[in-house]
């Protein structure tokens, strides 16, 4: 201890050659108002002749300017950690639960610099400190006690550097925040140190987290996967037209699709009632206007079958006047056909409404009849409704057959405006 407060007599020897500092002031202002005296640089000569081990003694060239600012910095923080004789002795750096002063000090890098020898421990505790490692304590090397606990310090501790502190045996990080530790980095470090020093800091695997990761590994994600499948799985088989397009099935729709289509089948929305057959209007999600005709009768597994082969065939028809078949719908409980609406009026709306001259009559003809060709040429099996009120005008009066009729059935008079 002789030694120690011999070299802090050394350290602080320009201060006590220089009357003019005044202890009471801040630190702050003495840095800015108090120069080196005459002899400032002899004495530090001196300094170095009596132990070259002080730390300013290394460097070359000596920075006056910098070794100054630091015995100044000395004196005061000497006082400010309650030292009993900082003109002895410099033991400690104590400024737990000062958190107006603390990052103040820490600041001040050239002082960690030329830290003095004399120092053993230093304590920071309790002080909100925040941001990273205080990397420039760790030049106090020959430090044997050094306490950061009780801050909110974040990011990596360095590990490595700690192995140049052979004195440190008591180390205290415990209740900051600072990253999990690698294994291979850390493995030493802990061994040198007792777990008491790293409580809550971070380094540490927190156990709680790792039952959490286990339970949601073997309980949540399972059941996160179970109702992602169901989910994928009623899009896949009620609502593909939430899917992307390259993941639908092609002409296929749904009940739950054509339901909200229609509002629910609403009564709005329907059009015609048939024997066998409701024709419904409705607007599919993509915003395509259709006609949706739904088949009561014939629902066999072997009508079904039919009724399939029947729409591919319908779904490949092709011709400007014929109404497109988009696709259809088949299940247990429902046959449907469903056929892009046009904005148009029918053939029998169109001849009550007004009398039409004979060249649009004739133009109407013509059309039906080239329709009906293509469908005797390349269709034959296809089977179709020409009454007047199946049969649409677009608003260029081209005419579309627009009921493809499967089987023979026979509609009721109730019908309504497509």
């Amino acid at each position: 201890m002789a030694a120690m407060s011999a070299n802090f007599i050394l350290f602080l020897s320009t201060m006590a050659a220089c009357s003019s500092v005044i202890f009471s002031a801040s630190v702050i202002e003495d840095l800015n108002t108090l120069h080196p005296p005459s002899d400032f640089n002899s004495t530090i000569s001196k300094n170095c002749l009596l132990n070259p081990s002080l730390r300013y003694c290394s460097t070359s060239p000596m920075n006056l300017i910098e070794i100054f600012k630091s015995s100044i910095v000395a004196s005061h923080l000497c006082n400010d950690s309650r030292n009993p004789n900082c003109v002895e002795s410099f033991p400690k750096i104590d400024l737990r639960s000062r958190p107006n002063i603390a990052p103040l000090y820490l600041s001040f890098h050239f002082f960690w610099k030329y830290c003095p020898l004399s120092i053993l421990s230093i304590d920071l505790s309790n002080n909100s400190l925040k941001g990273s490692f205080p990397m420039d304590v760790l030049e106090c090397k020959q430090i044997e006690a050094l306490d950061l606990s009780r801050n909110d310090l974040v990011g990596e501790v360095p590990f490595r550097i700690f192995s140049d502190l052979t004195n440190l045996t008591t180390l205290n990080l415990s209740y900051n925040q600072f990253s999990e530790s690698r294994i291979s980095d850390s493995e030493l470090f802990f061994k040198r140190f007792n777990s008491s020093s790293f409580i809550s800091s971070g380094l540490l695997p927190d156990h709680r987290k790792y039952r959490m990761k286990v339970v949601i590994l073997l309980i949540v994600f399972p059941i996160l996967v179970i109702v992602l499948v169901w989910f994928l799985g009623w899009l896949c088989f009620h609502r593909p037209d939430f899917l992307p397009r390259m993941l639908r099935r092609k002409h296929k729709f749904t009940p739950a699709m054509l339901g909200a289509a229609t509002d629910g089948f609403s009564e709005k929305n329907l059009i015609v009632k048939c024997e066998g057959v409701d024709i419904y209007s409705g607007v599919l999600r993509g915003g395509t206007e259709v006609r949706i005709e739904i088949y009561r009768s014939g629902n066999s597994r072997e009508s079904r079958n039919e009724f399939i082969e029947e729409c591919k065939i319908f779904t490949q028809l092709s011709h400007k006047n014929l109404v497109k078949v988009l696709g259809w719908c088949h299940n247990r409980r429902m046959r449907a056909l469903v056929i892009e609406a046009s904005e148009g009026e029918s053939v029998d709306m169109w001849l009550s409404r007004s009398r039409p001259p004979w060249k649009p009559r004739l133009k109407v003809a013509k059309g039906v009849l080239e329709g009906m060709l293509y469908l005797q040429e390349q269709w034959p099996a296809v089977d179709y409704d020409l009454r007047t009120d199946s049969l649409l005008l677009s608003r260029k009066l081209v005419p579309l057959i627009s009921r493809f009729k499967l089987g023979r059935q026979n509609c009721s008079s109730r019908s309504k405006s497509i």
